[in-house]
């Protein structure tokens, strides 16, 4: 299984240069398509001017007599045959000319290469998807492992290394915001990161109210979907989830019927079901530990949403609010990445609600790049969350 640890910010820029030259090609076929529709509607109804004119012309003439000699009337239906039939020819070409136009146009933006999509879609996973225990599967008890339910997963094999109360019912926190994430980029375009979200009172007032992270984003404030996206899950911002879901959705709900759809596509709508985008505790929220490390997986075959949860530290756009930007960091990553773990943690999202308490799901490379998954829940610090990941990767991942 090919695993991408970073992005080549280069790369991804001659890919979006090709990208805007290749949309401008199209939209310049499509303005020589419609000038040459035009032409084309414009000769038609000259022809029909004509037909017309010549056809009062003729029953003038047989209306005074004039070709009675020559034509009787059955005579004179053949010539309005004939005239439907020159009529319907040419509709018939030019409407045929105009589909060929069109399957062009369709052919050529079906040969647009799959790793270059408009959509920030991710990689589907399989409908009956699932990680198979292996024969050496460890059981995960140890005094310096405190947390309650944890999982270690060899993401190249799709095998359980480790596990405890993996598949028990716990409240997945904010480790919510990867499926947001994740649900997000598979309903918005590459085109509309720089678009902006006016943020509402009642945005900026949903998690004060219910005591979550914030981004810090204030009432008014153009915000670039971008920055929706990096917002959700460095700080864990409840704002800028909310926002995101608004955005792509049109609504919390909407949104949130979609989280439970992808849910389903992944194969977990019998283990979890999420009531909101954030992650705010309530008894019908929730999923497993071994269902937050397929979601984890499929977050990180998405090149979009990799990005982000791999970034370390990130300021968002300049706006009157905030004349320097927010600057927000993924404190698990910068808090873990000089603890000896093996390897290298590469992304992360933690989670935090007094019914789960410190949980977090991370991606690492190790032995070789082999790419691992853990996810924990149940430490009583973000600290002690840290240190049961660098346990769990020490301890098995060396052993796998």
């Amino acid at each position: 299984m090919d695993t991408v640890f970073t992005i080549d910010t280069e790369e991804q820029q001659r890919l979006e240069q090709r990208r805007a030259r290749r949309e401008q090609m199209q939209r310049e076929k499509k303005l020589q398509m419609e000038r040459r529709r035009k032409m084309k509607k414009i000769i038609m109804l000259g022809s029909r001017i004509t037909f017309a004119a010549v056809a009062f012309i003729i029953v003038a003439l047989c209306s005074s007599g004039v070709f009675n000699t020559f034509y009787k009337e059955s005579e004179e239906g053949k010539i309005w045959q004939t005239f439907d039939f020159i009529k319907e020819t040419e509709t018939q070409e030019l409407l045929s000319q105009e589909d060929a136009e069109t399957d062009m146009l369709q052919g050529e933006k079906e040969e647009l290469p799959q790793s270059q999509p408009n959509m920030l879609a991710s990689v589907q996973l399989p409908k009956q998807f699932q990680f198979q225990s292996s024969e050496e599967k460890k059981y995960i008890y140890n005094e310096e492992i405190i947390s309650t339910n944890a999982i270690l997963i060899d993401e190249s094999k799709d095998i359980i290394v480790a596990a405890k109360g993996e598949k028990e019912r716990i409240s997945p926190a904010s480790m919510t915001k990867v499926l947001t994430l994740l649900v997000a980029a598979e309903h918005i375009t590459y085109e509309q990161l720089e678009d902006t979200l006016t943020m509402t009172l009642e945005i900026t007032d949903y998690g004060f109210i219910n005591d979550c992270s914030s981004v810090g984003f204030l009432e008014g404030e153009q915000v670039t979907v971008r920055d929706l996206f990096y917002g959700t899950i460095l700080p864990s911002g409840a704002d800028a989830a909310l926002g995101l879901a608004i955005y792509a959705a049109g609504s919390h709900e909407a949104f949130v019927e979609l989280m439970n759809e992808k849910l389903k596509e992944l194969g977990l709508e019998k283990t979890s079901h999420f009531t909101n985008c954030v992650g705010i505790y309530d008894q019908n929220h929730y999923s497993t530990v071994y269902d937050m490390a397929v979601i984890m997986k499929a977050a990180m075959a998405n090149e979009f949403c990799r990005e982000v949860l791999s970034c370390k530290t990130y300021t968002t756009k300049i706006t009157p609010q905030h004349p320097e930007g927010i600057t927000i960091s993924n404190w698990f990553l910068r808090r873990i990445e000089d603890k000896e773990t093996g390897g290298t943690v590469l992304g992360a999202k933690t989670g935090f609600v007094n019914q789960s308490g410190s949980c977090a799901v991370s991606y690492g490379s190790f032995q070789d790049q082999t790419p691992y998954i853990c996810v924990t829940v149940g430490a009583y610090s973000s600290w002690r969350c840290i240190y049961d990941h660098v346990e769990i990767y020490n301890r098995y991942v060396a052993a796998a």
